[in-house]
């Protein structure tokens, strides 16, 4: 079986623009050959093509393991896995560089993109049955990325644990999960900060499934990650342009469908842009107890984060700090540690001071309460929480 012979069959299931099955290469295997050809061979052909033709070629392995996080391809003989633990490299590796571009190609076709000369990058979703989760692509083109092609493949699973499953965990002891539960029962907005996979869509998902069974809860996402354990929860997911720029549905658009969708509680998986001005607006309206998760360092960070997701949208930095003071109670950072476990971090109470807003620190995890304390009690007092005292003097 040798590669010209595997390149014309390859190019010969091209240009069928037929679905590939087995069957389909078989069939083209055995034209290709004359009619005549060996068993070995026709496996060979079959495993070698399907792999090209079918789900993530020679990834499909890795994407397939409940452990992967994220797949990255930076050459034929350099493949990386992130198993939770950090990236590492793997057995896995690719014919040539033309294989690896070939994948590229064909991946940004499954999700409706181009990619080529012209367009030499490409961003988006793949519907992978297989994988663990949902795949994000994200693939470059030579001479843009001047090594070679290269393939990221982040794979996000929906986000299902509870606060007992996280306590259980080690993210939070049993003080802090009766802590959490008191800031969803007082309806306290909230935004769940930290860096990538540090667990933030999981924290949100797990406080979502402490929110009342009667109360409606409309979440907004980009990816469809947040999947807590609600009869009442209302996914809306943004939808991408297609091949001819057309169709797209921005989260911005879905932050002012969802006031429009009897809210209890709006919910954000992911303030990442312009949107963040619908967000502040919905929770300024009397929709109390919403959320969101953004990308920050430290709690400290997240108003100037904001500020410049707000500038955005043509939002300036007085109003936007007029609408957080009057918004947003709480922030919740997790933090991934080196070993892969994650853990919030900190607990920071926003305080208004002139005409900006600061986050001071109420928990942090190495030093226990700290001087912002008085603040998150008389919050949680002042909303008639339950009868748990987890955080008074």
């Amino acid at each position: 079986m040798t590669a010209p012979f595997v390149d014309q069959v390859r190019q010969r299931l091209a240009g069928q623009g037929t679905e590939i099955t087995p069957a389909a290469v078989a069939e083209v295997v055995r034209a290709q050959a004359g009619g005549v050809v060996g068993d070995t061979d026709l496996l060979t052909a079959l495993r070698v093509l399907r792999q090209e033709f079918v789900g993530a070629g020679p990834l499909e392995p890795l994407l397939r393991d409940e452990a992967t996080t994220d797949v990255l391809v930076t050459g034929p003989d350099q493949v990386w896995v992130d198993t939770g633990g950090g990236l590492r490299r793997s057995t896995v590796s690719f014919p040539d560089e033309d294989a690896v571009r070939r994948l590229a190609q064909r991946l940004a076709v499954s999700v409706g993109r181009r990619l080529d000369d012209a367009r030499p990058f490409v961003d988006g979703w793949l519907g992978h049955a297989g994988a663990a989760g949902r795949v994000r692509l994200h693939a470059v083109l030579p001479p843009i990325a001047q090594g070679g092609t290269c393939i990221s493949l982040r794979v996000l699973r929906p986000a299902v644990h509870d606060l007992d499953t996280l306590r259980a965990l080690g993210t939070f002891d049993d003080e802090l999960a009766a802590v959490l539960r008191d800031v969803v029962a007082a309806r306290l907005a909230l935004l769940v900060s930290g860096s990538t996979g540090s667990g933030k869509t999981t924290l949100l998902a797990a406080l979502l499934g402490c929110v009342p069974p009667e109360e409606r809860v409309v979440c907004v996402e980009d990816t469809g990650e947040v999947q807590p354990d609600h009869p009442q929860l209302v996914r809306l997911v943004a939808r991408p342009p297609n091949v001819e720029g057309a169709g797209e549905v921005t989260v911005r658009e879905l932050v002012r469908q969802a006031l429009r969708m009897r809210p209890d509680r709006i919910v954000l998986g992911e303030v990442r842009g312009a949107e963040v001005i619908e967000l502040l607006a919905a929770l300024n309206t009397g929709h109390e107890g919403g959320a969101g998760t953004v990308h920050a360092n430290s709690p400290e960070e997240v108003p100037a984060r904001l500020e410049a997701l707000a500038a955005s949208g043509g939002l300036g930095r007085s109003a936007l700090h007029s609408q957080l003071a009057a918004a947003v109670h709480l922030v919740l950072h997790m933090r991934r540690d080196r070993d892969g476990r994650r853990h919030l971090a900190e607990i920071g109470v926003l305080d208004r001071q002139g005409d900006h807003v600061r986050v001071r620190s109420a928990w942090h995890h190495t030093t226990g309460w700290r001087e912002a304390r008085p603040a998150l009690t008389a919050l949680l007092t002042d909303r008639a929480t339950p009868s748990r005292n987890a955080v008074r003097p």
